[in-house]
């Protein structure tokens, strides 16, 4: 018989289901680029769940050891490949649960001959929880998370303390979590949950600097055209006082219920 207790019923993530129908070029680019670059991973009943009990050898999925780093949300690539170019010492994941955005991706992958990316078709917050050990990674990037205007809808926010809380546990001590958002108020909320969060301390004790490396995206150039902000936030995992990396139970029994701002579900 199924095990129920896997079942999803009405879940809460932070994205919009959108279509997965591809163009012709976005189809032609997963059929080459499929194989190589898209880590399948199980489920646990809707195709961008992570099932508790999936693994992954980063090593063997890379073919060499080497520090790993995170996108949350990569979206079409536009970051993730300018960011791996800078970084080729480092294994680059990335996670996205659009189909097409995953195919332009790979396309993008392929005219610039990144060699050291790899991206999951899941929700990237069970993907973090399931998929890495404590401590594992160099840093984690988040940027223009889905903002959620309506404080009916803050539940599906991504950073919630509970996320914060995962992300600290999996980031290895003095590893680095960028985030950016152009909507003003997200990024105070951003701030009110991270600044208080076991675990992270805030580098620049307030709003960062634009990150260098970080391009501007297509997304990005639309939102300053607006007139909107960006604001970037850099946060380091701190060790726990005997120095020990906390665990992610360790940090969940330290993080404050969520406050009006909500939570996402993991």
């Amino acid at each position: 018989m199924p095990d129920r207790s896997l079942r999803v019923h009405r879940e809460v993530v932070s994205y919009v289901r959108r279509s997965e129908r591809m163009n012709p070029s976005q189809e032609k680019a997963w059929a080459a680029h499929a194989d190589r670059l898209l880590i399948p991973v199980p489920s646990r009943g809707l195709d961008t769940s992570v099932h508790p009990d999936a693994r992954i050898d980063w090593a063997s999925a890379f073919g060499r050891e080497a520090p790993l780093m995170v996108e949350i949300g990569s979206g079409r690539g536009e970051a993730l490949v300018a960011l791996a170019l800078r970084h080729p010492d480092a294994n680059v994941v990335a996670f996205e649960v659009f189909a097409p955005a995953i195919a332009s991706t790979m396309s993008r992958i392929a005219r610039h001959e990144v060699g050291n990316v790899r991206i999951v078709k899941a929700n990237g917050a069970e993907g973090l929880k399931h998929l890495f050990a404590d401590s594992a990674l160099e840093q984690v990037w988040t940027f223009f998370p889905d903002p959620w205007h309506k404080a009916r809808h803050h539940k599906r926010r991504l950073v919630s303390p509970e996320f914060a809380a995962l992300v600290a546990a999996k980031l290895r001590p003095g590893g680095l979590w960028r985030l950016a958002t152009d909507w003003e108020d997200y990024a105070l909320a951003m701030r009110e949950v991270l600044d208080g969060a076991p675990g992270l301390q805030n580098v620049h004790g307030g709003w960062a600097p634009r990150w260098a490396e970080r391009p501007v995206t297509k997304y990005e150039a639309r939102g300053l055209a607006a007139g909107r902000s960006v604001f970037d936030l850099t946060y380091q995992r701190t060790p726990t006082a005997n120095g020990d990396a906390p665990t992610v139970g360790d940090l969940l029994h330290r993080t404050p219920r969520p406050d009006a701002h909500g939570e996402a579900a993991l």
